[in-house]
């Protein structure tokens, strides 16, 4: 069939992201690689004007964000090298552009949270004390004299933010054996004493957002009920109002609050959508804004609270910035989304479907079918894995499907067991389980696929990144006779050198990945069965593996000691399988040049091997 839509110009379309009003409400700052890599912008909300404020420092790939002070002159941002996610602090004087880098343990990894109110002060995450954990860095010293611990325990430990007169931190940490376990924690800012101030139960999720303007009240999020829901803490009785009805297949996070306190945003995620909704802190009633079924994501209060700034997208619809008018119930466009030399026309809609699966239940999805086929006609299908595993696909824009189904492929997109958004049960179905009842899930979209009179059951490939490249590595090897093809993408191949790389490099990772599968010692046979590294012996489809050399996250070597395996067991490169490293990336393409090779790799591989 005929393509209507040039990869090339579909990889360069720009992003915009990690919009943040300013406290002034009346700018506002965001990333945005419309120079062919991200810069950060200033744009004025009241007359559209925008400058670009940096020239090459801000970050390739954004996995960090940043903060204004609070007399919106500086932002702050977190930026590291080609990948490597070591973290630095950067000082962009807003009205000069001048950059400064602030001080940084090589090794480290620091995310700025907040400014204190009266200035002078960040408030960081920080991994330089090993574990990753709460500092303040002074801006008026220099070297070590500019950092100060917060928090040292044993466990992550997040900051949230200052409280509006400076003198608390919010933050959440686990003092509990379950790992599992989130609590919410202030603590002075002069004289830190950690205190617990939010728990439902044992075990659940519970955890501090935004502190309201009163400086008595936090936003809080739990998910004990089965689901995540939303509400208002109380600090000094512990009191908590809940604003999210409790129902375990409504799942909510709290946003910020409007600068009277008067209205708390949230997101509500309901069949991979996220839809804004606001929550009057004082009746604790709902109201729902007028956006078609999509993704909504960043919202914050504009222009004195009157407006709500937001991106949203659909199947079809790439994110556009959305100014949206909270007293007549309507949205303008702010930024516009750019579609270059393509029709928005030739964009397929994502179906959102269910599938049966193995044991009964099924498994939610979004499926992407090739335009204008002809009667009778087949092509090939592809099950996308997506990363997490505590993640989900949204029915938002996703270029991949749109690429792969323009070229003839039929895609799906599943939210397999692990997957957010469908409630505490579905999500916490793969512990201790990876590779089990996720795995069934991924064969029975395979079956699902094949069911389909369009698709050519003897052409179905794997694909995904991250913990979607684990699970292209292990259903090609655990299902051998399920996939033509596999691209694991910066995937996972072998558990117990993920944990002790991770606890190294990345503790916070370690300590994700223990709350998952368990402990290296008790867990060693799971860990080992679990890996695909061990049964390299048992490939058969033809397999591509992509990789970024600078990988923190799933290192490098987990791509090499596979390709190592496959030639231990007499698999040829070229023949058997095939594989690139990236010298200039790390847990995924971060600029266009990169999303470029990537998909143009990607079509090439498919078009050639499926």
């Amino acid at each position: 069939m005929s393509e209507r839509i040039p990869l090339e110009a579909l990889a360069a379309l720009p992003t915009v992201a990690g919009l943040k009003v300013s406290h002034g409400g009346d700018q506002v700052a965001f990333y945005a690689d419309w120079s062919g890599r991200f810069e950060l912008y200033v744009q004025d909300l009241r007359s559209g004007a925008r400058r670009q404020v940096t020239d090459g420092q801000a970050p390739k790939a954004l996995r960090a964000g940043f903060v204004w002070s609070h007399d919106d002159r500086h932002i702050y941002f977190s930026r590291d090298h080609n990948g490597d996610e070591r973290q630095a602090i950067f000082e962009v004087e807003l009205t000069s552009g001048q950059v400064r880098a602030l001080h940084h343990a090589p090794q480290s990894m620091d995310y700025v949270v907040d400014v204190h109110p009266a200035g002078g002060t960040l408030l960081v995450n920080s991994t330089r004390g090993g574990t990753m954990n709460v500092h303040v860095y002074d801006l008026s010293q220099e070297g070590e004299a500019a950092w100060r611990v917060l928090t040292a325990q044993p466990n992550t430990t997040q900051a949230s933010a200052f409280s509006p007169d400076g003198t608390q931190v919010a933050l959440n940490t686990n003092e509990s054996p379950d790992l599992r376990n989130t609590d919410g924690y202030v603590t002075g800012t002069d004289e830190p004493a950690l205190r617990r101030v939010f728990q439902v139960r044992e075990g659940s999720q519970d955890q501090l957002g935004a502190w309201h303007p009163d400086g008595r009240r936090v936003a809080v999020s739990s998910d004990a009920s089965g689901a995540g829901r939303v509400g208002l803490l109380t600090l000094d009785t512990g009191e908590v109002q809940w604003l999210t009805p409790e129902d375990d297949h409504l799942d909510e996070q709290p946003g910020r609050f409007s600068p009277d306190g008067r209205w708390l945003s949230v997101l509500r995620n309901v069949d991979s959508t996220l839809t804004p909704v606001l929550y009057d802190t004082r009746t604790g009633n709902g109201r729902t804004l007028k956006l078609p079924a999509g993704v909504a994501v960043g919202t914050d209060f504009a222009l004195g609270g009157t407006k709500l700034l937001l991106q949203f997208s659909t199947s079809t619809r790439r994110a556009e910035v959305l100014l949206y008018d909270l007293e007549r119930d309507e949205a303008e466009v702010l930024i516009p989304a750019s579609y270059g030399e393509l029709d928005p026309a030739d964009f397929v809609t994502g179906e959102y479907v269910r599938y049966p699966t193995t044991d009964g239940l099924e498994v939610p999805a979004i499926l992407y079918r090739p335009r204008h086929a002809r009667p009778g006609q087949t092509f090939p299908a592809l099950v996308h894995v997506h990363g997490g595993p505590t993640a989900q696909f949204f029915r938002g824009f996703d270029p991949h499907a749109q690429f792969l189904a323009d070229r003839g492929h039929v895609v799906l997109c599943p939210n397999i067991r692990g997957s957010t958004g469908y409630g505490v049960a579905w999500r916490d179905a793969n512990l201790r389980d990876w590779g089990g009842r996720d795995l069934e899930d991924v064969a029975a979209g395979a079956a699902y696929l094949r069911s389909l009179p369009e698709v050519d059951p003897e052409r179905l490939g794997i694909f995904g990144g991250s913990f979607g490249g684990y699970m292209s590595y292990l259903a090609a090897v655990k299902k051998p006779e399920l996939f033509k093809v596999s691209v694991p993408i910066v995937g996972i191949s072998d558990l117990r050198q993920l944990h002790e790389d991770n606890s190294r490099v990345m503790p916070q990772l370690g300590y994700y990945f223990r709350s998952m599968m368990g402990e290296p010692e008790q867990d060693a046979e799971l860990w080992r069965d679990r890996s695909a590294v061990t049964h390299a012996h048992a490939l058969k489809a033809h397999m591509f593996m992509m990789h970024g050399a600078n990988d923190p996250r799933c290192p490098i070597n987990q791509a090499r000691a596979f390709r190592d395996a496959l030639k231990a067991h007499g698999r040829q490169e070229g023949e058997h399988f095939e594989y690139v490293e990236f010298d200039d990336e790390g847990h995924g393409a971060g600029d266009i040049a990169g999303r470029t090779r990537s998909y143009r790799l990607m079509a090439d591989y498919f078009a050639r091997r499926l």
